[in-house]
């Protein structure tokens, strides 16, 4: 078993890593922002837990991985995870071979702003630590448990058979970590029915039975689902022929105003920031309402539907930068929801501090837990399964020669 786990998440703009120390239970963490800008730069601690800003101005990704990488390079891990946002039907973490590589390259449609920048993380640490076991850590593959009803659009089956269009649904990673902690939490160790919600900038929600997904708000892409910092969520799919025939926008501007410029930043005109819209609704913004009210009534029509996938709803698990920290928005979402008999203390869920998990249901009614996501740990446990299954391979092997 690995000691130390590194951990790459490469998105389109940015890089995040961290150096997971298992015998000091203690991380390094490293953020490679604004990539192919003149701010540029690297933020992080070192391993003596200094903190790091360095400027790399028009840095790409591959020139911030080999700086960021060689601050490790006096604690070399034993193992590298990378976090990849799509593996098509991919249903477990994997070893990273030249065939897995072709399969993330392969699901690039699905995902082009993040598959080829993951590529790009693969390609530096594997020039970077060429014997080190690497592994792919797809956010997808959680999801692959849905049933058919739950992943399949009503649209001509060859787009399915052929195309591979279906709901895959995305921050598996996270929605796995929260609902092991917290069953474990409940007493009931992936057992029964729960809702989680992982709110952020990006958003989505998710019902797990005995501990595997069986469906989840986000689907072929992370647009569809809740409303979100940017990004629109479910919006009428004829919405793209009203702009093209009214405005004359091309689907090109269509899909940046839906990632890009719509979720709270759109409905309220002012920011994609919870607490910045907050403290403005605090104040009479109107629109800064309207968001706020329109995200929560969305976060808990999505967690109604999807209870249609449980037998029973044993309780709800928030998570996320939203999710952990704003007891105003738990309060709100639960509002929407009565009939589901959820019964909030205000006090707890008042007093919770911020990065702690606890229970903040009244004790009668499905619990309510809000449970800090650990997407880096998760990361990290997977990639130590996957390196251990390789290790006990080796050596049944270097048995049989032997015998």
């Amino acid at each position: 078993m690995p000691n130390s786990v590194l951990i790459i998440n490469c998105g389109s703009s940015s890089i995040k890593f961290a150096l997971l120390l298992k015998d000091q239970n203690f991380r390094i963490h490293g953020l490679a922002e604004n990539l192919g800008t003149p701010e540029a730069r690297i933020k992080g601690v070192t391993l003596g837990n200094e903190p790091v800003d360095i400027k790399i101005p028009n840095a790409d990704h591959k020139e911030a991985l080999e700086v960021g990488l060689s601050r490790l390079a006096n604690h070399k891990p034993d193992a590298i995870g990378h976090r990849i946002v799509h593996g098509g039907t991919l249903t477990q973490a994997e070893l990273i071979t030249d065939d897995i590589i072709d399969k993330i390259r392969q699901a690039t449609p699905l995902a082009p702003l993040h598959n080829p920048a993951h590529l790009v993380g693969i390609e530096a640490t594997k020039r970077l630590f060429p014997d080190l076991p690497q592994v792919a850590v797809f956010d997808t593959a959680f999801h692959q448990t849905m049933p058919a009803h739950a992943y399949r659009y009503a649209v001509p089956k060859f787009l399915y058979t052929e195309h591979n269009v279906r709901r895959y649904g995305f921050h598996g990673t996270s929605h796995a970590y929260v609902s092991d902690r917290g069953s474990e939490l409940a007493g009931s160790f992936k057992q029964g029915g729960w809702l989680t919600a992982h709110l952020g900038n990006g958003s989505s929600t998710c019902a797990i039975w005995n501990g595997q997904s069986v469906d989840t708000s986000m689907g072929l892409t992370p647009l569809e689902g809740l409303v979100m910092g940017t990004r629109s969520g479910d919006v009428d799919p004829s919405l793209h022929r009203f702009l093209e025939a009214n405005l004359g926008w091309d689907i090109y501007k269509i899909d940046k105003m839906l990632n890009s410029q719509s979720g709270l930043l759109g409905l309220s005109n002012l920011s994609n920031d919870m607490r910045t819209l907050i403290e403005a609704s605090e104040q009479g913004n109107e629109d800064a309402t309207l968001a706020i009210e329109v995200f929560c009534y969305r976060l808990a029509k999505s967690l109604a539907s999807l209870s249609c996938g449980l037998p029973r709803v044993d309780g709800l698990f928030f998570t996320g930068g939203i999710g952990e920290n704003s007891a105003y928005i738990r309060e709100k979402t639960l509002g929407y929801l009565p009939h589901f008999g959820f019964n909030l203390s205000v006090e707890a869920n008042n007093n919770l501090k911020r990065g702690t998990e606890g229970r903040i249901d009244a004790g009668t009614g499905p619990q309510i837990w809000v449970v800090p996501t650990d997407e880096e740990g998760r990361i990290a446990k997977e990639t130590e399964h996957v390196v251990a299954e390789l290790t006990t391979t080796k050596k049944t092997e270097q048995d049989a020669v032997v015998a």
